[in-house]
């Protein structure tokens, strides 16, 4: 702790190497997220054994979900926040272009994820696609379940609430994406990102909405029968998320330079689909007719072979 203007904040000098070797090492931020997407696979299995479904279901949603959410998470930051102003402006059918996309311009960057370039809402549009894929090509086709990509959805958030507050965990590792000046007691010092006055740590913020929306979707799941109610946990879990997102980019320091001077930052026009979509969900969750329970509880025990 340290007093900045007779207001008490709070250093924040933390090395976002873990382990050095090298030039290099391994950062909290790759650790968090490989922690983050390990747990989520758990709480897959964990849900999928109380809907006895296929033992094979969790693994595919590993692999698939995996892959979704970074690949989604990258292309997402390279599409929309790698534009920059140039002094070299493009002409286009008749329109004059002030900015460049350098991965536009050379795909290979794409591929250097180790560099940094992650979006929260570029992996929830590969996490979604994700979803529809895998439902077409592997669950759908056991009828006896009434499988779609909004039941996956459903019980994917409740682990994306443990991965997503582990990534925000790792941005605040990083000394990143933090808010403006603050004279609040909890503001922090990034000193590792050149700040000499205290910053809203909106990573902790974002963090603390992650947990609301697992303390809210987890009874809702285990205690009622909103697992009946498709499109209700994804949707609930949408409203939360983004709806906070919306408003805390009001107070956080914009991520690129074409941001500033706007009404609504990139993050924000980005959340307005996601709570739109929230709303539609959660308003069809209540129209439509519950599904059947499929839980354990509802299933008599399985009879071994010996038994048979």
């Amino acid at each position: 702790m340290s007093i900045i203007n007779c207001q008490l904040s709070i250093i924040w000098d933390v090395d976002p190497i873990l382990i050095h070797f090298g030039d290099g090492g391994i950062r909290w931020y790759g650790l968090l997220w490989a922690l983050g997407i390990y747990l989520c696979y758990l709480v897959q299995v964990w849900v999928y054994k109380h809907e006895h479904c296929p033992e094979e279901w969790a693994d595919k949603i590993f692999v698939w979900m995996t892959l979704g959410v970074i690949i989604g998470a990258r292309l997402g930051h390279c599409w929309f926040y790698e534009w920059h102003l140039t002094t070299d402006p493009i002409q286009l059918f008749g329109w004059t272009i002030n900015y460049r996309n350098p991965y536009i311009e050379n795909p290979f960057l794409l591929i250097k994820i180790w560099e940094g370039g992650l979006s929260s809402h570029g992996g929830g549009i590969g996490l979604i696609f994700a979803a529809w894929l895998l439902n077409k090509v592997h669950f759908s086709k056991k009828p006896e379940y009434k499988t779609s990509m909004i039941w996956i959805l459903d019980r994917l958030c409740l682990g994306v609430c443990i991965t997503a507050t582990l990534i925000r965990l790792g941005n605040l590792m990083n000394s990143e994406i933090y808010g403006g000046p603050t004279d609040l007691p909890w503001g922090f010092i990034f000193v590792r990102d050149g700040q000499t006055v205290p910053c809203h740590p909106t990573q902790i913020y974002e963090m603390l909405y992650c947990l609301v929306a697992m303390a809210v979707t987890w009874p809702l799941y285990w205690f009622t029968n909103a697992r009946r109610r498709e499109g209700l946990l994804i949707g609930t879990f949408f409203l939360i998320i983004f709806v906070t997102r919306f408003c805390l980019e009001f107070i956080k320091n914009d991520q690129e330079a074409f941001e500033a001077g706007h009404v609504l930052n990139m993050g924000q026009w980005l959340s307005i689909p996601f709570i739109v979509a929230g709303v539609w969900l959660v308003v069809r969750a209540f129209r439509r007719p519950l599904l059947p329970d499929t839980t354990l509880s509802s299933f008599p025990a399985p009879v071994s072979p010996s038994a048979k």
